[in-house]
C-alpha cells in the first residue's frame, strides 16, 4: 500500500472512500463542515436524529452523498476534545483502517484535519495515521498454504493544508519506515522455532547489509565466541543442536569517527526454560522470547530507510535455550566475557546470561548510550500488564529521553527503580552472582544483575516481556519497541542536525 500527501477541497476529491471526523457533541471538523454543507445539512441531520454520536471509533459509511464527489464517505468518530488519548487515537485509526479494508476499495482519503488526537502536531499527526495504519493490515501468512488476500487497498491519501505539505510528506516517509520496522519486527517475532533459528536471525541480518549500503554485518560463530571468553552466551545455546550467534550490525549514517549509539537485543528463538523446564501450557509461546532481536532489528532497518545522520551499532545474542545431556544445570558456573562469574541457579533466567556477554562485547564501540531490549521476565507483566514496557537505567537523562520518546510514538514505557539496596538478592556463595535473585521485585533484580556489565556507559533496560506479543485469539507479535526506538533516534539526529 502507497501512502500520499494531497491538498484541495473535501467535496472535490475523486476517490473510493473519504473518510472524515466528527466528534462526540456535534463536534465538526472543519472537512466535516465542508462535506455536510455541500451536502446540504445531511450530517447534522444524522447527528440529530441519533444515528450517529461520534464516540472514539464510531464509523458509519454514506454512499453517493449529494454534493461530494467521493463515491463512499466513511464517518469518525473522533470522541470528546479534551479526551483524545494515545491509545483512542490508536483505536480510532485501527477502524478506519479495517473498514475500509473491509469494502474493498482501490483508494482512499483520510481527512481527518489532526483532529485524532488534542495536540496540535501535524508531523506527529500524520506519522501515526501511516504506522497504524499499516499495523491494522498487517497479517501474516508465513507458514500457511493458503496465503492471506491481498490488501486491495493500493493507495491511502492524507489530506492536509498546502502550508503543511512539507511537513507532512516528511512525517510520511518516517511513518513508512518505522511502519516497515514494525512489520519486519512482527514477521521475524511470529515465525516459529524450528524456521527463525539463531542461524535464520544471522541470515536476515546479511540480507540487511545486502540491502543497505549503509549497513555492514559481522557474525560471530560459537568458535569465535568461546575464544573470547563469551561462557555465559555459549552456556545458553550448549543444549541444542543449533549453535549460538553475536550478530553485530554497525549502520554508518555520519562519519566513521563518530562514536556510535547502541542498541542490543536478546535473540532467544525459542526457550523451553533449559533443565528448569517451563511448563508446557502456552509454551508454544516461547517462540516470542527473540522479540528483543526482533525490535532491534526491525529499528536498525527503519534507520537505514530514514538515512538518518548518526551511527549505531546494533547486536543480536541469538541462542535456543533446550535441555538436553550437554545443558546447563542449575548450579552451575560460568565465566562471562567481563571475567565476572555467575552460578546458574535457574536455566530459565537465561535472557540476561546471553545479554551480560553481549553488553561487555559493545564497549569496544565506545557507544554514546546503550539500550537493550529483552522479554527478560514474567514479573514486568505483573508489575505493568501488557500496556507499558519496563524501564530500568544507569543514566537518567538517557531513561527521560526514552520516556518522552515512547510516549511521543505512542510506544510507552514506565521507570522501575534500579536502586543498590536490590543488589545484595543476587549474592552467592559460589560466584560473583547469582543469575537469579527470589520472588521480589523479578524485573529489578533482572536489571540488577545487567547493571553490572553496564558501568562503562549510559545504559537502558527495556524489558518488553508484556507487550512484545498477545495472547488468545489475536495472538501474534506487536512489534513493540520499534517506534520507541526510532523516536529516541530521530530526536538524537534531530538534536545533533539543530
Amino acid at each position: 500500500m502507497d501512502f500520499e500527501i494531497i491538498n484541495g477541497a473535501p467535496v472535490q476529491i475523486e476517490t473510493d472512500c473519504l473518510v472524515i471526523g466528527i466528534g462526540a457533541d456535534a463536534d465538526f471538523t472543519p472537512s466535516a463542515e465542508a462535506i455536510d454543507s455541500a451536502a446540504g445539512g445531511y450530517l447534522k441531520g444524522l447527528l440529530d436524529s441519533g444515528d450517529f454520536s461520534g464516540k472514539n471509533g464510531e464509523s458509519q459509511l454514506l454512499r453517493d452523498l449529494p454534493g461530494v464527489t467521493a463515491k463512499r464517505v466513511l464517518l469518525l468518530g473522533l470522541g470528546k476534545a479534551g479526551e483524545r488519548s494515545i491509545g483512542k487515537q490508536q483505536t480510532l485509526i485501527n477502524a478506519a483502517a479495517t473498514t475500509i479494508n473491509k469494502l474493498g476499495v482501490a483508494s482512499a482519503v483520510l481527512a481527518l484535519d489532526g483532529a485524532t488526537s488534542d495536540d496540535d502536531d501535524i508531523y506527529r499527526d500524520t506519522r501515526h495515521l501511516v504506522e497504524w495504519s499499516s499495523a491494522a493490515l498487517y497479517s501474516y501468512d508465513a507458514t500457511k498454504s493458503k496465503k492471506a488476500d491481498p490488501v486491495k487497498l493500493e493507495h491511502l491519501f492524507i489530506l492536509c493544508e498546502e502550508e503543511q505539505t512539507e511537513l507532512a510528506e516528511g512525517a510520511l516517509l518516517d511513518g513508512v519506515a518505522i511502519a516497515n520496522g514494525v512489520s519486519t519486527a512482527r514477521e521475524l517475532g511470529n515465525l516459529p522455532g524450528n524456521i527463525c533459528t539463531p542461524l535464520y536471525l544471522a541470515d536476515h541480518a546479511k540480507n540487511l547489509a545486502e540491502e543497505f549500503d549503509s549497513i555492514s554485518v559481522e557474525i560471530l560463530d560459537e568458535k569465535q565466541m568461546t575464544e573470547m571468553g563469551m561462557g555465559a552466551l555459549m552456556a545458553v545455546g550448549k543444549g541444542s543442536e543449533i549453535p549460538p550467534r553475536l550478530l553485530v550490525i554497525k549502520y554508518t549514517g555520519a562519519d566513521e569517527s563518530e562514536k556510535p549509539h547502541a542498541l542490543v537485543g536478546k535473540g532467544i528463538t525459542f526457550d523451553t526454560g533449559g533443565i528448569s523446564l517451563k511448563p508446557g501450557a502456552e509454551m508454544d509461546e516461547m517462540k516470542f522470547d527473540m522479540c528483543g532481536a526482533a525490535s532491534v532489528l526491525g529499528a536498525v532497518e527503519a534507520v537505514a530507510e530514514m538515512a538518518l545522520p548518526i551511527n549505531l551499532v546494533v547486536l543480536v545474542a541469538a541462542a535456543e535455550n533446550m535441555p538436553s545431556g550437554n545443558a546447563t544445570k542449575p548450579g552451575d558456573v560460568v565465566t562471562t566475557l567481563s571475567g565476572q562469574t555467575v552460578e546458574i541457579l535457574n536455566t530459565d533466567a537465561e535472557g540476561r546470561l546471553v545479554l551480560c556477554d553481549a553488553l561487555t562485547y559493545v564497549e569496544r564501540f565506545e557507544p554514546q548510550s546503550v539500550i537493550d531490549v529483552a522479554t527478560l521476565t514474567g514479573a514486568c507483566i505483573i508489575a505493568l500488564g501488557h500496556q507499558a514496557t519496563g524501564l530500568l537505567s544507569n543514566n537518567q537523562e538517557l531513561a527521560n529521553k526514552l520516556l518522552d520518546a515512547g510516549q511521543y510514538a505512542g510506544d510507552r514505557a514506565w521507570q522501575l527503580p534500579l536502586w543498590d539496596e536490590y543488589q545484595p538478592q543476587l549474592d552467592s556463595n559460589f560466584a560473583d552472582i547469582a543469575n537469579i535473585g527470589g520472588r521480589p521485585a523479578g524485573t529489578i533484580t533482572a536489571a540488577c544483575f545487567l547493571s553490572r556489565f553496564t558501568k562503562k556507559f549510559a545504559w537502558a533496560h527495556l524489558d518488553i516481556a508484556g507487550v512484545a506479543w498477545n495472547s488468545g485469539k489475536a495472538k501474534g507479535a506487536t512489534g513493540r519497541c520499534v517506534p520507541m526506538l526510532c523516536q529516541y533516534l530521530l530526536d538524537i539526529a534531530e538534536e545533533k542536525e539543530s
